[in-house]
């Protein structure tokens, strides 16, 4: 994906346009509707500054049915009200009556959130943008706008209502936010400057291996360094005996036929890939190091990378041009096993380009305080993942179609 295969705001005149904006507020929250980590909502405020003369609706969800914090978007408005310096209002509607004759009714500068998308049934449906585009959603909100902007990275890994559906209807494009995080991870997979190394880790095994092979295969990195378990794993594949209890719990997730593709990459990518040389045991609690080959009989938990391997993985990272975190490199929640995590991230803020995926890697990158010190930081978890393993994302795929048709017929 290249910045000529959508659209930006920069390809259409907003000025005293209505501009449909779905954007990704979806946050942690409590029990009482209060917002726990606002990091997505102020993602927005760039996108939503170049639209301050334009009529602005965003669309937004929060959480998922049967969830605990499946609520209103009202905290959210209230949020991005404080943000912005102006009123966002809620609007609690999606498409009815209410919600369109307010949209009808704005004027230039006025920014409104809709209700929870999730709210309306058909937006989880798994569908194309051609049957997304012919739902009464659709067909109710869109003759109300000039322009879509998706600004969603983090849900456009799934072709749902409100991410694909308006792509086919309206002239549409990127978001600030959409726009950074295709430039950003684009930089780190293919435009990078070498050397460029990824260290992944975390407990998602098939995405991390297929990231692996994908970035070596296209050669634009030099190295994947591996932690966690998706370490554990290969060193599995690569023949040490990691134990009962871990290979319990490789099994337990569904992945032990990883370690024969482990096997296969390991064969493939000779060199490429660093496994730890030593790793950290959990003994009720308390840390024990203990060399990769030397692992005892004592059925103890891998959770985090051993001391030496901290040490050779950060003078790679150091050394590096270009790195891209993705995932936790142990047991990062408990204190003696976050050392390997906290470690490689102060390592990647020394080379001159460094990004990490979402979730709980750019948790404790904030937990640390490293947030300014990174090129940039994915709000996206699984599109992100998803995006370095060169998986199409939906969502940028139907900006792509949106701008072919949209140069075709301006």
């Amino acid at each position: 994906m290249t910045a000529r295969d959508y659209l930006t705001i920069d390809d259409f005149d907003v000025e005293g346009k209505t501009v449909l904006v779905r954007v990704d507020l979806n946050v942690p929250m409590d029990p009482e509707d209060n917002i726990l980590d606002d990091m997505r909502i102020k993602s927005h405020i760039p996108t939503l500054k170049d639209l301050e003369n334009a009529r602005v609706v965003l669309l937004a969800h929060q959480s998922r049915a049967g969830k605990s914090d499946f609520t209103t978007m009202k905290p959210h408005a209230e949020r991005l009200s404080r943000y912005l310096g102006k009123e966002v209002e809620y609007v609690e509607d999606i498409f009815g009556t209410h919600a369109r004759s307010r949209i009808s009714s704005m004027k230039k500068g006025d920014v409104i959130l809709l209700e929870n998308v999730r709210f309306y049934s058909e937006e989880s449906l798994d569908r194309s943008a051609k049957a997304h585009s012919q739902t009464h959603m659709i067909r109710k909100l869109a003759p109300l706008f000039d322009l879509f902007l998706n600004d969603a990275f983090a849900v456009s890994h799934r072709s749902q209502l409100s991410i694909t559906g308006f792509t086919e209807v309206l002239p549409s494009g990127a978001g600030r936010l959409m726009e950074k995080e295709i430039s950003s991870l684009d930089r780190g997979i293919k435009g990078g400057e070498c050397p460029c190394i990824f260290v992944l880790g975390g407990a998602k095994v098939d995405d991390s291996l297929n990231v692996t092979d994908n970035v070596l295969s296209n050669g634009s990195v030099d190295r994947v360094l591996l932690t966690g378990v998706v370490a554990n794993v290969m060193l599995a594949a690569s023949g040490v005996d990691i134990g009962p209890a871990n290979m319990d719990f490789i099994e337990s997730q569904g992945y032990l036929e990883q370690i024969e593709r482990g096997k296969e990459l390991l064969e493939k990518f000779d060199g490429k890939i660093g496994l730890p040389i030593d790793v950290a045991l959990n003994d009720n609690g308390k840390r024990i190091e203990v060399q990769v080959d030397e692992l005892p009989s004592d059925n103890f938990p891998i959770n985090d990378i051993g001391l030496e391997t901290i040490v050779s993985y950060s003078k790679e990272i150091r050394s590096a041009k270009t790195v891209v975190l993705n995932g936790p490199a142990g047991l990062s929640e408990i204190d003696p096993f976050a050392l390997g995590t906290h470690e490689i991230i102060k390592a990647a803020v020394h080379s001159e380009y460094s990004i990490a995926g979402g979730g709980h890697i750019s948790a404790e990158i904030r937990n640390l305080g490293y947030e300014d010190r990174f090129s940039h930081l994915s709000t996206g978890g699984g599109a992100c993942i998803d995006y370095l393993a060169g998986t199409v994302l939906p969502g940028i795929d139907a900006l792509r179609k949106a701008a072919t048709r949209y140069r075709h017929n301006p």
